[in-house]
């Protein structure tokens, strides 16, 4: 099926027509947050399911409850989606656990009024190109991008994918206001030093945990262990929508695997792409 087909255009981004309904954007839009809400914001492909099992166990204190027992889009719902306005969470108690792929201009306007704190997770644009190009053999809700990586490449680029531009997403949310209320981190910092970033994340999020807590909760957020939470690596997923014996839904998660994917002349295009588009970002990246 096409772009015009899949994909409906909500704020100058493709978003997927089939579980971005005109209702559940509606219901976005009007989301109430409160202060003590938590929200995992990333790119699509950046790290979000494994935030989704380390940020729960922090919260719990290490209790693996929340992922051996709840599913993870509804453990950590995605307030864009079809299905969350049945969640009633307006009924969850506090602290809430929320996740947007959504730009900081898209945010509602309650976001910005109540500020609760928000976790921004990046991952280097090659890999999250990479991860994304398989993303869309299983998912049919998706437009097939063929056996090639060329012409997916120049879409992902253009910002042509869902949930748009990878570099207007990162800038948007790299110059949000209240430090306070905000923590950057990276899928390699997380693959470099797990235990580091869960003490971070913890300290961040104010939960005095023990250096036995936090090496058990690294120990379960090893990406070779949250692959085998059925709760958390969409083997409950329906077939038509996700079918995973086309490509894993959790693959590799590994740092440089676009190096098996992009051809030298690919990569040295994706990186005058990127110097361009980059060029007035302070940000110093884990990548870089």
């Amino acid at each position: 099926m096409t772009e015009e087909e899949l994909y409906t255009v909500y704020k100058g981004v493709y978003v997927v027509s089939s579980v971005h309904t005109p209702e559940s954007l509606k219901y976005f839009e009007e989301f109430v947050f409160r202060p003590d809400d938590i929200i995992i914001v990333t790119y699509p492909k950046s790290g979000t399911i494994w935030m989704k099992e380390i940020v729960p166990l922090i919260m719990s204190g290490g209790d693996p409850a929340p992922v051996d027992t709840i599913l993870n889009w509804n453990r950590v719902p995605w307030l864009e989606l079809q299905q969350t306005a049945s969640l009633k969470l307006e009924q969850r108690p506090s602290p809430r656990l929320l996740t947007t792929h959504f730009q900081s201009n898209m945010m509602p306007p309650s976001f910005f009024e109540v500020k609760p704190k928000f976790i921004y997770v990046m991952r280097n644009p090659k890999d999250v190109f990479t991860s994304f190009f398989h993303f869309h053999e299983p998912a049919s809700f998706l437009v097939d991008p063929g056996p090639q990586t060329t012409q997916f490449l120049h879409k992902f680029l253009d910002g042509k994918v869902m949930f748009g531009s990878w570099f207007d997403h990162v800038k948007s949310w790299l110059n949000a206001e209240d430090e306070d209320h905000i923590i950057h981190i990276s899928y390699e910092e997380m693959i470099m030093d797990l235990k580091g970033s869960v003490c971070h994340m913890a300290q961040f999020l104010q939960k005095s945990l023990d250096d036995e807590v936090i090496e058990k909760i690294a120990d379960r957020c090893l990406f070779k262990n949250m692959k085998k939470n059925n709760m958390s690596n969409y083997s409950t997923a329906l077939r038509e929508l996700l079918d995973q014996t086309k490509s894993e839904f959790l693959r590799k998660g590994i740092a440089g695997d676009w190096k098996n994917q992009l051809t030298p002349a690919e990569a040295a295009h994706f990186d005058a792409v990127y110097k361009d588009k980059m060029k007035d970002v302070k940000y110093t990246f884990a990548w870089d």
